[in-house]
């Protein structure tokens, strides 16, 4: 006996989603992998501008530069 025997497509409605529905819908692939994406990018900017913040509160050198 086989379990596709039963199975019918015109009887599935798992994938059907309705109006009243308030389930979020699932995240794809594509997605997801635009999501990782977007995350890693915002990383690189957040530590791009906490090295460009270090460099500009940073304590001023002893030198004799300036004044």
């Amino acid at each position: 006996m086989r379990l596709d025997e039963f199975y019918s497509p015109e009887d599935d409605q798992h994938a059907q989603r309705k109006e009243t529905d308030t389930r979020k819908s699932k995240l794809r692939l594509r997605e997801l992998n635009k999501l990782r994406k977007y995350r890693e990018i915002k990383n690189l900017e957040k530590i791009e501008h906490d090295k460009f913040a270090r460099t500009m509160y940073a304590q001023p050198t002893s030198d004799n530069t300036g004044i």
